[in-house]
């Protein structure tokens, strides 16, 4: 009994060290060399510290002068104490400056009158917002969130439509959405999402988000589409799936399962995390079976406790279908997503989150069975076709990791 409870302990502590690694939110930028503006070049220590402490000037202007402390040894929590200006807040305007020069050397020239939209006080956690798209998405999305007076939630849920938008193609309703169009993507990613939810007045409400924000015309009229089977299915009526042909035609190309590729960041800002325990391809079907399983979780402390110790876990945004099933939920990780039964897969490692409590085999679904020993995604259309009435697992996403991109604009740790 004694051995058991300690056994129980040291998960549970192991998992705790695990939530608390994943979630560390902050990581301060590593600025660069910056040339200091002529107007700051001829000011000693004490006068570059009064202009960042009373702010004088715009936050453009003076924030080169943070770049330059850190090269002389201050360290964020000495700008703070000397400055009043926190850790976040020096990481941001740094990373904004360096965002905002990007859209000054812009080849399309960024209009000047626009650009001053963002001399505000509130402009840099706007720009901020815009570090991960490249330098055309980063000016595309400007315009826009000044057109649309966008709040930085706003923007940050666009720069990630619009970042995620060319690694969705395959997609279902994809094609007639805009890859250029920072509105277009936007509605395309509350279209998925409307796909995703559960209930069917949620998918309502994304598809009415996504009208909102839609810019095309075949993308509007796909929305629309989209929107009024919805509205007669919340009503529920009857609901004819879309043509036949069409799906038959798609289904080689595109998954059956969502699809994620998760973008820098999105773990350490979702609302909620999932600790799920992982499993490599090789481990085979009776490793996965006997993966721990959730028993407990105490979501105000941020705590859960599982049935036996276990040394891979991974952490993942709290997505609804995987939420839904976080007791048996088991993430499966495989060395080459080529080895994915559709033909828009690529050559990189992805995670395959699965149901282990849904195996029986049914043809419009995606599973995990063991083949030799070693873990494999098959549909279930085939699967049946072999006889098979029994997988290790049901597929729920697969998870694909960040993309880098040459011009991206990432954070880094100080020294």
């Amino acid at each position: 009994m004694e051995e058991n409870s300690k056994r129980s302990f040291n998960s549970k502590f192991r998992i705790q060290i695990q939530i608390h690694s994943f979630q560390q939110l902050y990581q301060p930028f590593h600025p660069p060399p910056s040339p200091l503006p002529d107007k700051y070049k001829d000011l000693d220590l004490g006068q570059r510290l009064a202009v960042l402490r009373d702010r004088l000037g715009l936050w453009h202007e003076y924030a080169p002068l943070i770049s330059a402390l850190s090269r002389e040894g201050f360290t964020p929590s000495s700008i703070e104490e000397a400055t009043g200006i926190s850790g976040v807040e020096q990481n941001r305007v740094v990373v904004a400056t360096q965002v905002r020069d990007s859209l000054v050397a812009d080849e399309g020239g960024f209009p000047a009158e626009l650009l001053r939209y963002f001399d505000s006080y509130g402009g840099p956690e706007l720009l901020y917002e815009l570090r991960f798209l490249n330098a055309r998405q980063r000016a595309d999305a400007a315009r826009h969130a000044i057109d649309r007076r966008l709040e930085p939630r706003g923007v940050r849920e666009l720069a990630r439509s619009m970042k995620d938008f060319p690694q969705r193609r395959g997609d279902d309703g994809w094609e007639a959405f805009t890859r250029d169009n920072p509105g277009d993507c936007l509605a395309f990613a509350r279209f998925r999402q409307s796909r995703e939810a559960i209930d069917a007045e949620d998918s309502v409400a994304e598809l009415e988000r996504a009208l909102e924000v839609v810019d095309t015309e075949p993308a509007r009229a796909r929305v629309e589409l989209e929107l009024d089977r919805a509205r007669r299915k919340a009503a529920g009526e009857e609901v004819d799936d879309e043509d036949d042909a069409a799906n038959a035609a798609a289904a080689a190309t595109r998954p059956a399962v969502p699809v994620v590729r998760l973008m820098y960041g999105e773990v350490a800002e979702a609302t909620t995390v999932l600790l799920l325990p992982v499993v490599r391809e090789g481990d085979g079907g009776e490793a996965l079976a006997h993966a721990p399983r959730r028993t407990k979780t105490d979501a105000d402390l941020g705590m859960v406790e599982v049935d036996k110790g276990w040394t891979r876990w991974a952490v993942v945004p709290g997505w609804g279908p995987v939420a839904e099933v976080a007791g048996e939920a088991v993430v499966i990780e495989l060395a080459d997503g080529r080895t994915l039964p559709w033909r828009s897969a690529e050559a990189e490692r992805v995670l395959v989150v699965a149901n282990r409590g849904r195996r029986e085999v049914v043809e419009d679904g995606i599973y995990v069975v063991d083949r030799e020993g070693r873990l494999v995604v098959e549909k279930g259309r085939k699967l049946a076709a072999e006889g098979v009435g029994e997988a290790a697992a049901e597929v729920l996403v697969v998870v694909r990791p960040p993309r880098d991109e040459d011009d991206m604009i990432s954070d880094e740790e100080w020294d």
